[in-house]
């Protein structure tokens, strides 16, 4: 019988668990005292797999020399070593002389008791080249989504998907049986992925793939919160691992050789490592761990903390849900907060406070007293979601503080190679002012040079970007409703909001402080623009065709905006093309500028939203056009006027603007509703009369008067010819755990007429309804079209009142 063989992949930095792979590789992180990969070789020892190659890549000598070649723990191991990291499948290919039959690949920081035995006689019953193993999930978000068919067969997947991508809650737990030609695909010394390179190319040639769903445990250590979660899964016996130290009443392990004192309180469950001395008046909760040979004196009070090796706790010291490495010195009074974590060979002075989410770097000193409330030198948190659906928000000195914007500045001028060049700006408030500045600190400390416009708009700023062909830029606006709230946009070097690949690069940057550094003398100076509207203005002047005509008719404009920039900037723009631009201070502005421009025979009004990027028009009878309206407007106003060949939506945008298409030769492309994805198509594909009618509201004005000047048409009559449509958007609240079940079960239910692009489209021949689950929210969005009115709000209502049912009976 040929021997099962397998590979641990052992390469990994553990970027998200710093400081804990500060000095050593994530493999080797413990877990109740010894290395997580060391229950990664019992659990092959014990479904009889011996014949192991481990793939090495950060500090492999901290793997070899504990394991050696394998023979104390029952194994052959044999070492790969990658110089530089080739990727998942790139690093398994090194070691295919060692691949010679059926091979088992799992991560050496995976922790799972996953019976293999089933796994492989599933992979051999179903003669698969490929069976990856899968679990359900209900927040798969940062794992790979898997979709089969009724057999097994794996028909779709997705590498870390959006929440509109969520097609399913079966992840991909990166524990592969894999066939040795497979590996055939690529070359040797190849960086390639599994899940990114190789198996797209598997589903894509036929070869026999499936998927394996286990019920068993397992979890990622990937980052602080699932290294504890698994302390507290092993602690509440969930499942069952090979523990070192024994367990003398139900709950409590003690280590041999430990010392505990008479007064010492303990509370299940514990455990407690080996050599340890732990004395008088001291608290010990539940769920706390202390590693072999600790010290810890009298009145101390510990709960939810895990310990490493070698830890000294002087007297009084309180631990709340934190974690201490090996050989750190805790002094008196000391207090170490939830979500703390304190690196090895760290010493902390006495009565410090170590406030919630800190993190210490290794070989740090914390003098007496010190409030600690920050990462020290360059921390390592847990890397957390800072983007919303298109931009960063919070409140002033609170979420957005003046560190925050300067670390964020460093993060985004880090991605670039090499010295960029950024744009950065901010609407006229102090608040926005005060965190571009601390922005444009940030991005000055990586060396990289600042064009600052000062008081601008959203266009102006991507403008800049393009006009200046810099590597980005930033703009700060308050928001209108409350001035406390500040909004930061990123965009790139074609003017575009970033992609998600890029913010998930700045999220990770941003969470452990990887930023470049430079020296005083490259410290660059600031480029200051004092006149940049000027510039804005003229080059707007110039994308008018019938500037002369215009300036005859003068037009008169009634605007208003939120934003005093924007208002005036406008009022500047329409002046000096000939209108008069009047701008409104009324509160309420959509029913009196409506009533105000009828009454006043204003030829046309415009409500600015406070970026200066969308707008709500107003022809002269008081009709307002908003939302998708006024954008299907804007496309057949480029339609018929020639100028607009191609237009781009987004997937839940109304249908019907494929029939204006048709009727003038015209294209649409659809797009995923993320807007970086909407307007990164549209420049690519260089639709500037779309972008300026839908992102640049100022210049969309002038082109809106050109053609009705051009045609010599009331605006009013441009609206009469739009088409009737019905479309309707609802919302529906759903639980986040919940999402990735509810929408399978909708596309199960729906297997004919659906796309599964984003979310689940049920099409029929009367309609349409998306359903979206909300990046930011826990609920879905609904969205309908219908050949009339009354069958759009049927079809919303009738997948509003699904979910809620499916909510229901999950209960």
């Amino acid at each position: 019988m040929i021997k099962i063989k397998a590979v641990i992949m052992s390469g990994g930095k553990g970027t998200r668990l710093r400081p804990l792979t500060c000095h050593i590789p994530k493999p080797m992180v413990p877990i109740l005292n010894k290395p997580v990969m060391e229950y990664i070789l019992e659990l092959l020892k014990f479904h009889d797999i011996e014949d192991i190659a481990v793939t090495l890549h950060y500090l492999p000598s901290s793997i070899i020399d504990y394991f050696h070649n394998g023979e104390d723990f029952g194994v052959n191991m044999n070492y790969y070593i990658e110089k530089t990291p080739l990727g998942t499948g790139g690093s398994v290919k090194n070691a295919e002389e060692f691949l010679d039959s059926t091979f088992v690949v799992i991560s050496g920081d995976a922790f799972t008791n996953i019976d293999l035995h089933k796994a492989i006689d599933f992979h051999k019953n179903k003669k698969s080249k490929a069976t990856l193993i899968l679990k359900k999930e209900p927040v798969p978000l940062e794992y790979g989504v898997i979709i089969t068919d009724e057999n097994g067969k794996i028909t779709r997947f997705l590498e870390k998907p959006s929440w509109g991508e969520v097609f399913s809650d079966t992840i991909n737990t990166g524990i592969y049986i894999l066939e040795p030609e497979v590996l055939d695909y690529y070359k040797k010394g190849e960086n390639f992925d599994f899940s990114k390179d190789l198996f797209p190319r598997l589903l894509k040639d036929n070869i026999p793939m499936y998927g394996y769903i286990t019920e068993d445990y397992w979890c990622d250590i990937g980052d602080i919160n699932s290294y504890t979660k698994t302390h507290r899964d092993l602690l509440d016996k969930k499942i069952y691992m090979k523990f070192e130290s024994k367990e003398i009443e139900e709950g409590v392990w003690i280590g041999d050789g430990t010392f505990i004192g008479r007064e010492v309180e303990m509370i299940s469950p514990v455990y407690i490592g080996e050599n340890c001395t732990i004395k008088g008046k001291t608290k010990i909760e539940p769920y706390t761990v202390i590693g072999d040979n600790c010290y810890i004196d009298s009145g101390c009070s510990l709960k939810k903390s895990v310990l490493w090796e070698n830890v000294f706790f002087s007297r009084n010291v309180e631990a709340r849900k934190c974690i201490v490495c090996d050989d750190v010195n805790v002094k008196e009074g000391v207090k170490l907060f939830e979500g703390s974590v304190v690196g090895s060979s760290s010493t902390i002075s006495t009565g410090a406070i170590v406030g919630p989410d800190t993190k210490i770097w290794p070989h740090k000193l914390i003098e007496e007293d010190v409030k600690v409330n920050e990462n020290l030198i360059w921390g390592s948190k847990v890397s957390k979601t800072i983007f919303g659906n298109r931009d960063i928000q919070g409140y002033i000195n609170i979420d957005i503080t003046p560190e925050f914007a300067s670390r964020l500045g460093s993060a985004f001028a880090s991605q670039t190679i090499g010295k960029g060049v950024f744009v950065v700006s901010s609407d006229e408030y102090n608040s926005s002012e005060l965190i571009k500045s601390s922005l444009i600190s940030g991005i000055l400390s990586t060396g990289s040079k600042v064009i600052d416009i000062k008081d601008a708009s959203m266009p102006m700023c991507r403008f800049a970007v393009q006009h200046f062909r810099t590597n980005g830029g930033l703009q700060v606006t308050s928001d209108s409703h409350d001035k406390n709230k500040i909004h930061i946009e990123i965009i790139d070097e074609r003017g575009a909001n970033i992609s998600r690949n890029l913010e998930r690069k700045i999220e990770n940057a941003f969470g452990i402080e990887d930023f470049k550094r430079c020296n005083g003398e490259s410290v660059e100076d600031i480029v200051r623009m004092y006149n940049f509207s000027s510039i804005y203005i003229n080059e707007g002047e110039k994308i008018l065709k019938n500037l002369s005509e215009i300036k005859r008719r003068n037009l008169k404009v009634l605007i208003h905006s939120a934003s005093v920039n924007v208002s005036n900037l406008a009022k500047k723009y329409l002046e000096s093309i000939g209108c008069d631009g009047v701008v409104s201070s009324d509160t309420h502005p959509y029913e009196k500028i409506s009533k105000r421009v009828r009454e006043e025979k204003f030829d046309l009004g415009v409500i600015y939203s406070e970026n200066g990027e969308n707008m709500i028009l107003i022809d002269e009878k008081g009709r307002i056009l908003d939302g998708e309206k006024f954008s299907l407007f804007s496309f057949f106003m480029g339609f018929k006027s020639g100028e607009m060949k191609e237009v781009v939506i987004p997937y839940n945008f109304p249908r019907v603007v494929e029939n204006m298409a048709t009727k003038y030769n015209g294209k649409v492309y659809i797009t995923k509703t993320n807007l970086s994805d909407t307007l990164g198509e549209i420049m690519d594909r260089n639709c500037l009369y779309q972008y300026i009618l839908n992102f640049d509201a100022i210049w969309g004005t002038g082109k809106i008067i050109d053609f009705i000047v051009s045609e010599k048409i009331a605006l009013s009559k441009l609206v009469d010819e739009l088409p009737k449509y019905y479309y309707v958007k609802n919302k529906v609240f759903c639980p986040w755990e919940e999402k990735g079940r509810i929408l399978r079960k909708i596309i199960e239910d729906n297997e004919i007429g659906i796309e599964t692009i984003e979310g689940a489209r049920i099409v029929d021949d009367k309609g349409w309804a998306l359903i979206l689950p909300d990046e930011e929210k826990p609920l879905f969005n609904i969205y309908a079209e219908g050949l009339n009115e009354e069958y759009a709000q049927e079809l919303s209502g009738f997948y509003q009142e699904k979910i809620r049912e499916m909510l229901e009976d999950s209960r």
